[in-house]
């Protein structure tokens, strides 16, 4: 199985990529995430969505905006609420975890590595076969 990440941006307009991403295939929707970090000394959120993987090819994409969104515990903003919005109509929990932020890794795809990481060690997504 390959499980990648899709940066889709950080968060702006491509939210609503996202967000229409989360509705369309809504029965492949597997998981919403909240990523909270601290970047440039300020708190930030990353949300993504893990889908169901494909038959057949066995490829499980993470949609992602990363690092854009103002940390709704500190500073409560639309952008979240349209996500909060989405879980709910999907009947599914928004999943929130403190990540380090990816200006720690010298590649973005080491970065995505490391949550990739995270997300299979709590059982968030299936394990390689």
């Amino acid at each position: 199985m390959i499980q990648r990440f899709i940066e889709l941006g950080e968060g702006y307009s491509d939210l609503y990529e996202l967000l229409s991403l989360g509705k369309s295939a809504g029965n492949r929707t597997r998981r919403l995430f909240a990523l909270h970090t601290i970047k440039n000394n300020k708190p930030a959120t990353s949300l993504a969505i893990s889908m169901e993987p494909t038959h057949p090819g066995d490829f499980l994409p993470i949609y992602i905006c990363r690092e854009g969104i103002p940390n709704p515990h500190h500073t409560p903003n639309k952008r979240y609420e349209l996500f909060k919005d989405l879980a709910d109509s999907l009947e599914k929990q928004i999943i929130e975890l403190e990540v380090k932020p990816s200006s720690d890794f010298a590649e973005k795809e080491l970065y995505f590595q490391y949550l990739i990481g995270i997300m299979r060690m709590n059982k968030y997504l299936p394990p390689l076969q």
